[in-house]
């Protein structure tokens, strides 16, 4: 075929070849256009677990603040004046742990909510993950803790502490830049030997707890005593 055949030829079909050249710069627009959405959504999501992870080690110092002054709180006991110093000391300490608790529901909600609790509020339902476990156990501790001390207390400081290294060891994991699970499901998501190593270790703190505080009602584990003012209302 000559040159003047294929110049013909492009003539008699110039109305295709326009059309198939807008169909391919078409297309390829919508390629490009696709991955600068792709690019501007992993922005956002980046953005936004930046923005969780924030919120999430800032509420851990708050946690961590708390539970390192419940210890000295219960190094010092004997030192406060008389009962009544004691005790305002104790509600305060009682009170930061429990707003820790409700606020560290917003970044670890519970475990399988389906499994247990229908009749509570949707937050409540299911198990509590093993950051918040330690938490409440620490609040247990501190509410049972005399200004006298006594047997079972005079380790109180040691088992809070415990708690303490629960809650930076489950905080860190939470906060791992490394990990790549999708952002609002990271804690449920978390590895299965990591997971089961944190429950293990919370139960072991609840087992403690239970021995050490026998006049006290944990997560139905123990009968006894009625439990403290917010027990209850923080599973």
């Amino acid at each position: 075929m000559s040159m003047n055949e294929v110049l013909d030829l492009l003539r008699d079909n110039v109305e295709v070849i326009v059309a198939i050249a807008s169909a391919l710069i078409a297309v390829l627009s919508a390629i490009a256009a696709r991955r600068e959405t792709r690019k501007q959504r992993e922005i956002q999501v980046e953005r936004l677990r930046q923005e969780i992870d924030g919120a999430s080690l800032a509420w851990g110092n708050r946690a961590i603040d708390v539970l390192n002054r419940c210890a000295m709180l219960a190094r010092t006991r004997e030192l406060h004046q008389n009962d009544n110093s004691f005790k305002g000391a104790q509600f305060n300490m009682a009170v930061g742990i429990s707003t820790a608790v409700d606020q560290g529901r917003m970044f670890f909600p519970n475990i399988a909510p389906d499994s247990k609790g229908a009749e509570k509020e949707g937050a409540f339902r299911g198990s509590r993950p093993p950051i918040l476990d330690a938490l409440m156990f620490a609040y247990y501790e501190v509410q049972a803790l005399t200004r006298q001390g006594g047997p079972t207390a005079d380790n109180s400081a040691e088992y809070i502490e415990d708690c303490r290294r629960l809650v930076v060891s489950e905080l860190q994991a939470h906060l791992d830049p490394r990990r790549r699970d999708e952002i609002l499901g990271r804690y449920d998501d978390q590895r299965e030997d990591h997971r089961g190593d944190a429950i293990k270790r919370a139960n072991n703190l609840k087992a403690s707890l239970a021995a050490r505080r026998p006049e006290l009602k944990v997560d139905g584990l123990r009968s006894g005593a009625a439990a403290t003012p917010n027990v209850e209302t923080l599973q």
